[in-house]
């Protein structure tokens, strides 16, 4: 088996369905085993620093925090180039979801909810990590009906958490929800967004930076429940749905039908990190887009999985339509033979169909939306990314070609890559998720919300098992 294709997320399969922490096994004490316990906890620790200091990272700008996402960004390159094997355990999970609960006490949590709104958010992102902990270490004859249970807790932990956060801060104070709910409201009027001046927005005023399936796919929110900031938590929990038929569908290496009594663990592990990873309340509080792009993402991959790779062009050309920086992972998609360079031709073809309306009905609007108005805007002080270390610490503006040259060498590494190796899938989202990571690592504006992208599709990978 290729390095880094082994089950991840899951349970040796036996009949006493014994775990990696369970009752001593006769070789738990080789070197293999010891390795096994090694990664896991090492994994847990560095999923626990990212995701900690990105909540953190809400809204200043540290050394220390460029750091870690710099050793984040190596680590998952060696993780990729190397080919580290490795596999969660049930301590590793438990660690993760307990470091989750306490990092959400500690930590500084940037949020506009009203005081009785954050105690409730912040009680649930407390006691919903530690449950799912609990019931996730269960093992025995009917562990598995334990397991589905904490799949469940977590997704209705996450549902009242996401409506506490909504109902408590009903008008956030951050451009991306304003623009959202005005675009939202001018569609509903039938006018181009793209050509809208935004009213009370405390930060971009004239301008629709996304491209528009964004608004499209949120604007249900805004026009049923009167906030786009429902549909991106209702797009999280689908995305939640595509990461169980990920778990349940991928046969066994032999075939054989994924194991009842593994995959609910494995996914319900999945859907806990998912919707606990420390800072999740801001992102819900900030309507950050960034749970629509991972549930196009994994449905793409729940259809490649399932042998529907025509079909996955969909989710793609959606997420492609919806932001600008989605482009650059086409190029890898191109190489990996299992999608290809004609659906990957076919997924350009269907983004420029869905972005045509707005093209056409203003070129100049949405040209300076989109392209002119980034590129030309000036870097924000509290991205923590190497472009602001630069900035803020040394005095130094990068030129722009460095930065495209840094993202442009990364993706001829990868591409290079992806073509020699050909790697299973779950590879392949990982290195989908390193060429978000370094793009955003050397931006002048990438917050908690980009990065999460990359820990999210992380945690996806691992989810998935290895291709017949």
């Amino acid at each position: 088996m290729p390095a880094g294709t082994r089950r991840p997320f899951s349970r040796p399969s036996s009949a006493s369905a014994t775990t990696p922490d369970a009752a001593p096994t006769p070789d738990a004490t080789t070197p293999s085993a010891r390795g096994t316990a090694v990664a896991a906890i090492a994994f847990a620790v560095a999923w626990l620093v990212f995701f900690t200091v990105l909540q953190w990272s809400v809204v200043r700008y540290r050394v220390p925090i460029v750091v870690a996402l710099t050793a984040a960004t190596v680590a998952l390159a060696l993780w990729q180039w190397l080919g580290w094997r490795v596999q969660v355990t049930r301590s590793a999970v438990a660690l993760m979801l307990a470091g989750s609960a306490l990092a959400t006490l500690t930590v500084p949590l940037f949020s506009y909810l009203a005081p009785t709104g954050l105690a409730v958010a912040t009680t649930i992102l407390v006691a919903g990590p530690l449950l799912c902990a609990a019931l996730l270490t269960a093992c025995g004859p009917r562990a598995h009906a334990v397991h589905l249970a904490a799949g469940v807790a977590a997704v209705l932990a996450y549902a009242a958490c996401a409506a506490t956060a909504i109902i408590s801060s009903p008008h956030p104070r951050i451009d991306v929800w304003v623009t959202l709910q005005q675009a939202s409201d001018g569609m509903a009027r039938g006018e181009n967004f793209y050509a809208m001046t935004w009213v009370g927005s405390p930060g971009i005023k004239d301008a629709f930076t996304y491209l528009p399936w964004t608004a499209v796919l949120l604007a249900p929110g805004r026009w049923l429940l009167g906030d786009v900031r429902w549909a991106l938590a209702g797009w999280m929990i689908i995305g939640v749905a595509g990461v169980w038929l990920l778990a349940r569908s991928a046969p066994r290496r032999d075939g054989s039908p994924a194991p009842a009594a593994t995959w609910p663990w494995t996914a319900a592990a999945g859907t806990a990190l998912l919707l606990f990873a420390p800072g999740t309340l801001t992102q819900l509080d900030q309507a950050w887009t960034e749970p629509l792009l991972f549930a196009a993402m994994v449905w793409w991959a729940v259809l490649v999985q399932r042998g529907k790779p025509w079909w996955a062009v969909l989710p793609l050309a959606l997420a492609c339509a919806s932001k600008q920086h989605f482009a650059v992972l086409l190029p890898i998609l191109l190489l990996w033979r299992p999608f290809g360079w004609r659906r990957t031709l076919a997924t350009g073809a269907l983004t420029g169909v869905l972005i045509a309306p707005w093209v056409i009905a203003s070129p100049p609007d949405f040209v300076h939306d989109t392209i002119t108005l980034l590129v030309s805007f000036h870097p924000i002080k509290f991205a923590n990314t190497l472009y602001l270390l630069a900035l803020n610490t040394f005095g130094v503006t990068l030129p722009f070609y460095v930065t495209g040259l840094v993202v442009l060498g990364a993706l001829g590494a990868i591409c290079w890559t992806v073509h020699r190796r050909q790697p299973p899938l779950a590879e392949v989202v990982r290195w989908l998720a390193l060429m978000l990571l370094v793009a955003n690592l050397v931006n002048k504006q990438a917050f908690y919300n980009q990065f999460w992208l990359v820990g999210a599709l992380v945690v996806l990978s691992l989810t998935m098992r290895p291709a017949t």
